[in-house]
């Protein structure tokens, strides 16, 4: 009888769960879990991209874009000054778009204007609600979505234009909304300047933006200010912008200039930002 029971005792002694198990075990826990919200965020991922490029080719199937020559509702933003080596003066001989809105409002009663860049993906409505985080999160039909739309800034006017005027959208890696952004820093980009034009459409007006700056930084938000106090902090502002450039586009802002920045993610701790002046617009 103390013959098995001594068996017994060392069988058991040999089971006996250490602290290292403990540790494995844990461990083993939290990759399986890990690996598991992986999964899941990535599946989520790739289904909200698809709704996304469903939605895209959506509307460009119900919209109508429509080139707009110059006419008696045109005015042309002076240039100064005045460098006949500044393609500016080829610029503001571009067609404006015009879009018609009707179709895309009744899908969502926040769009408010329509947004082209040369050399990129960038074509698509974009909408404005009661805050920035809204389209973060929810797509142009408003159904929940993390690829999110292009927005503007919910302190803008679309109608009376701001003195800055922000348009934000995520950088997805699919190359959707702002994706494609990042391509004005590479040379190919660069070096065709035809590409250096943002188009915009709204219900009040079209108008025409040469870009002047384009650069990532650090997250930040002093590039986000919308109102001046006085053309002077308008210009250090507008100075501000251009010498933070990572390329030179010869460009000049004065303190009679409109801005437009476009603004989204560089990778997780910077931003990419493009901001363009007005040099064209057509009242509709």
């Amino acid at each position: 009888m103390k013959i098995e029971n001594k068996k017994v005792r060392k069988h058991m002694k040999k089971r006996k769960i250490t602290p290292k198990h403990i540790v494995a075990l844990l461990l083993l826990i939290f990759f399986l879990t890990a690996f598991t919200i992986s999964i899941i965020n990535i599946t989520k991922w790739i289904l909200d991209s698809n709704t996304t490029n469903t939605q895209i080719e959506e509307i460009q199937n119900i919209v109508t874009i429509e080139e707009s020559s110059d006419n008696e509702n045109t005015e042309i933003i002076e240039q100064e000054p005045k460098e006949e080596s500044n393609p500016y003066w080829d610029y503001i001989k571009m067609n404006l778009i015009n879009v018609d809105f009707q179709e895309l409002k009744s899908t969502n009663n926040q769009t408010v204007g329509w947004i082209q860049v040369n050399g990129t993906n960038i074509n698509y409505p974009f909408v404005q609600a009661n805050d920035n985080k809204y389209y973060l999160t929810h797509s142009f039909d408003k159904s929940h979505n993390t690829s999110g739309w292009v927005f503007l800034d919910y302190r803008n006017n679309i109608q009376t234009l701001d003195k800055n005027t922000i348009l934000y959208a995520h950088g997805r890696i699919d190359k959707t909304m702002f994706g494609t952004l990042k391509n004005i820093l590479n040379n190919d980009w660069l070096t065709n300047t035809d590409n250096y034009i943002i188009k915009l459409s709204t219900e009040y007006e079209n108008s025409l933006w040469q870009i002047f700056s384009a650069y990532h930084i650090p997250t930040t938000s002093d590039y986000l200010q919308i109102n001046f106090g006085n053309n002077e902090d308008f210009k250090n502002f507008a100075n501000m912008l251009t010498e933070r450039s990572q390329y030179n586009f010869n460009t000049t802002v004065n303190e009679n200039d409109h801005i437009l920045t476009l603004s989204t993610c560089y990778n997780s701790s910077e931003k990419m930002v493009i901001h363009a002046k007005l040099i064209k617009k057509e009242t509709r």
